[in-house]
């Protein structure tokens, strides 16, 4: 199985935890996080990543954002096929980065594609993405438990 955490998932554990849904999610991406070390799921990174944590502000985030996902196994260069199908993401409302991090694991053929982002989850569970399940940390733990 291989999943894909947007960037915001990535921060998810480095946010103010005393909201409680922040809470929730924060240790359900640490959750997962854990099982992807012990090599039962796979991570993938892609350049979009790389891009979208280049532009963090504060360094230390950054530096922290970097060492989670540095448990990656697999890594997604953007090239004319993501590209073309960020495109076609877009024409249906997803915004440009959202539309690229996508198209990124689609072409990798991840199993789930898993983000915090609640218009993103709303727009993106109604377009067609193939190969790949559209959720949120709280929805991938239970497919991950299944």
């Amino acid at each position: 199985m291989l999943i894909y955490l947007d960037t915001c998932c990535l921060q998810r554990p480095l946010d103010d935890r005393t909201q409680p849904r922040i809470n929730v999610e924060a240790e359900a991406i640490l959750t997962i996080l854990g099982i992807i070390e012990k090599n039962y799921i796979g991570l993938v990174s892609s350049e979009v990543l790389d891009y979208e944590i280049s532009r963090i502000p504060d360094k230390s985030r950054e530096s922290k954002v970097r060492e989670i996902l540095a448990i990656s196994n697999k890594y997604s260069i953007i090239n004319d096929d993501i590209e073309l199908k960020a495109k076609q993401y877009m024409k249906e409302g997803i915004k440009p980065m959202d539309a690229l991090h996508i198209a990124s694991a689609v072409e990798m053929k991840v199993d789930y594609f898993c983000t915090t982002d609640d218009k993103l989850l709303k727009k993106a569970k109604k377009i067609n993405v193939p190969f790949t399940k559209i959720t949120s940390p709280l929805e991938l733990i239970m497919e991950i438990a299944k």
